[in-house]
């Protein structure tokens, strides 16, 4: 750890530098805000995590078998929920010794666990996943709107080509904002046309599984356990708002709390939902469950609005993106050439990668393990270590071999889903 740089750190709280450096806070004090209470926390952490990547876990429940995924859903929630504490913890331990500046967020901490290499892998670890978030949007919009309007191809080009290339210029445009104060209001649309399509979707489903007795597969088999996993993990993906999220919350003791019902009632909806979708349609559900509702007004309105919350919760998602890059190549100066040449590279990505949930699953292995389990239970090790017995020891030893062992795998066996790989 850097306990060296105590004077240091101190020094820049009281004398902050005007551009930023490698170890200034990502996110500042920013004056006194109200703090939020128990049930603003609780809906601030499901705001946090539930997104539109609960959409394709009915295909991962048909891929891994039902009893499979309610496993893994309840155990992948309670390690993120661990992990999520074991960061809580963390901050709160180094924020006690004397001289170190206040830790906003996860790259603060990895400053202070492990230095600049810390920073850095924090840093690249949440570029790639928040890229990665905003790859799946474009395959999310470009395949729904093929699936509703247009599926052929138009002067050589597939439809998802057509309509990822026809979001780009607006992208380019969203994406030259400085400041998204004015768009962050979308969040709140995003949320509620987020849990409007979790409703229609569910109802939809009740009314069909009362009709029939579901002919559904309750284990998959091992092949496409790693497949599931990754999903769940991207599913529960939202470990970078946990020290935020805690700093305001008004009574911190009972924070940890809060954190556990959430994470329950999260994984209770998640259950199901893939558990509905699947009963519902069997083998025949679609990536998207979306695109299992057919073309009628009620379930035409759900897709566009989820299409259109996604087009502007994409400049959002990507700019932490861009502060990172703007910090570390631009001395935190804005740079619309980098910008839209960060657009260009999704843009880029999401045309080479047809399924949405096999999507899911590589950024949920390969990004989302690491930054869920592995770091939090390495930083933990690395502050508490004189403290904790070896019960404590062998726990965040496990969490970390287990989150390299979960990302390589997933990662293995999703890449070979997308390309069609027989493993």
């Amino acid at each position: 750890m850097v306990f060296e740089k105590q004077a240091s750190a101190s020094s820049h709280a009281l004398n902050p530098p005007l551009l930023p450096r490698e170890d200034t806070p990502l996110l500042g004090k920013g004056g006194s805000r109200p703090l939020s209470s128990q049930p603003k926390t609780f809906a601030n952490v499901f705001i946090a995590i539930v997104g539109a990547g609960v959409l394709g876990l009915p295909y991962s429940f048909k891929r891994t078998g039902w009893i499979t995924s309610l496993v893994m859903i309840f155990l992948v929630a309670f390690l993120s929920y661990h992990c999520m504490m074991l960061l809580v913890y963390t901050r709160r331990k180094l924020e006690s010794l004397t001289g170190f500046y206040k830790i906003s967020s996860f790259g603060d901490l990895g400053f202070v666990v492990c230095g600049s290499i810390g920073r850095v892998v924090v840093d690249v670890m949440i570029v790639l996943s928040q890229a990665g978030f905003c790859i799946g949007y474009l395959i999310f919009i470009a395949n729904t709107l093929a699936n509703l309007y247009f599926e052929s191809t138009f002067l050589g080009l597939p439809a998802k080509a057509l309509y990822i290339w026809g979001c780009f210029p607006f992208q380019l445009g969203l994406n030259s904002i400085k400041t998204l104060t004015h768009l962050a209001p979308l969040s709140i649309f995003a949320d509620v046309v987020d849990l409007g399509a979790i409703g229609v979707v569910m109802v939809k489903d009740l009314g069909i599984i009362v009709k029939k007795i579901p002919n559904v597969r309750a284990f998959g088999g091992p092949s496409v356990f790693f497949y599931g996993m990754g999903v769940a993990v991207y599913a529960f993906e939202g470990v970078g708002m946990v020290l935020p999220l805690e700093s305001e919350t008004k009574d911190k003791a009972k924070f940890g709390r809060v954190l556990l019902i959430s994470m329950i009632f999260i994984a209770m909806i998640y259950g199901g939902f893939g558990a509905l979708g699947y009963f519902a349609f069997e083998e025949d559900v679609k990536d998207i469950i979306t695109a299992n509702l057919g073309k009628g007004l009620i379930s035409t309105l759900v897709q566009l609005g989820l299409c259109i919350n996604l087009f502007f919760t994409f400049p959002l998602m990507m700019n932490p993106v861009y502060e990172v890059v703007e910090r570390r190549f631009r001395g935190g100066n804005y740079c619309i050439w980098s910008r839209w040449l960060l657009v260009l590279v999704v843009s880029l990505i999401a045309l080479l990668v047809p399924n949405f949930t096999d999507f899911l699953s590589l950024v949920g292995s390969s990004v989302c393990c690491g930054l869920g389990f592995v770091l939090p239970a390495l930083f933990h090790l690395m502050v508490f270590k004189e403290e904790l017995g070896w019960i404590g020891w062998s726990s965040d030893m496990g969490i970390v071999v287990l989150g390299i062992v979960l990302g390589a795998s997933g990662t293995w066996s999703s890449l070979s889903e997308i390309f069609s790989m027989k493993v």
